[in-house]
């Protein structure tokens, strides 16, 4: 039997050697570390967050009618909506809207928009509080509370039902609601427009908002800073038009 040679012997065991180390440096090319899967996921989240956040495109009015109730959200993304009738942050206390959506006629939607873009202008926005109110929650809100001192007589209606009423306030370029002197639905003396026993910053505000809508073909009523008519809309027909409420998904 022939014996292995010492020379033999250290080559057969480096060549052994350098298998096992290639071996083992594949293992690591093919297994990513923990930082670099993490590094992934973070993009891929980003990606995700980016994708959420890009707006849903508008609609166009094109030859709508001006009666017809649209969704303002549609056709504008400059608003800001706080839907009291939606919630029970409201002098009910009670929700009277099954879900918050703010809808009027083509036409107060046309002059929002218009009287909106004056608004930013001058470094602020429209929030919303209510708008379209169908005449089944005027009949809720009357049962709730039937003082036609703060609830219109649903037999009559409002012209909140008539899809041409709003309320609002103002707020600045980081969405902080302008100083109105008292909250909305505060019904007392102080809530009106001719009272002037309120700090300076408080009845220039009252005057922005005011002033701005009347030059867009709005009209306020005396006892309620946030409460404005569309003017072209005070003859139009009591509604009880509904809208479908988003469908809850888990």
């Amino acid at each position: 039997m022939i014996g292995w040679q010492p020379k033999v012997v250290s080559l057969l065991l480096l060549s052994f050697l350098g298998l096992a180390r290639c071996k083992k440096v594949k293992k690591k090319v093919d297994e990513p570390s923990k930082d670099i899967v993490e590094v992934l996921d973070d993009a891929k989240v980003k990606a995700s967050v980016e994708v959420e956040s890009v707006p849903v495109p508008l609609k166009e009015f094109g030859d709508t009618a001006d009666t017809t109730f649209v969704r303002l959200a549609d056709y504008s993304h400059d608003f800001v909506y706080d839907m009291r009738y939606a919630t029970t942050n409201n002098f009910l206390k009670e929700k009277v809207y099954d879900c918050a959506e703010c809808y009027v006629r083509t036409k107060t939607a046309k002059a929002l928009i218009v009287v909106n873009q004056e608004f930013m202008k001058k470094g602020v926005r429209i929030k919303f509080f209510d708008c379209y109110r169908p005449n089944s929650v005027q009949h809720k809100m009357w049962k709730i509370l039937p003082n036609p001192q703060y609830v219109a007589n649903p037999v009559k209606g409002s012209i909140h039902n008539k899809g041409g009423a709003i309320d609002i306030t103002l707020v600045d370029s980081t969405g902080i609601e302008l100083d109105m002197g008292t909250e909305f639905d505060f019904f007392g003396k102080k809530a009106h427009h001719d009272f002037m026993d309120l700090p300076e910053t408080v009845l220039a505000n009252r005057k922005l908002l005011k002033e701005t809508m009347e030059a867009n073909g709005f009209w306020g009523i005396r006892t309620e800073w946030w409460h404005y008519n569309l003017s072209a809309g005070s003859n139009d027909r009591v509604a009880d038009f509904t809208w479908d409420c988003p469908v809850e998904t888990e």
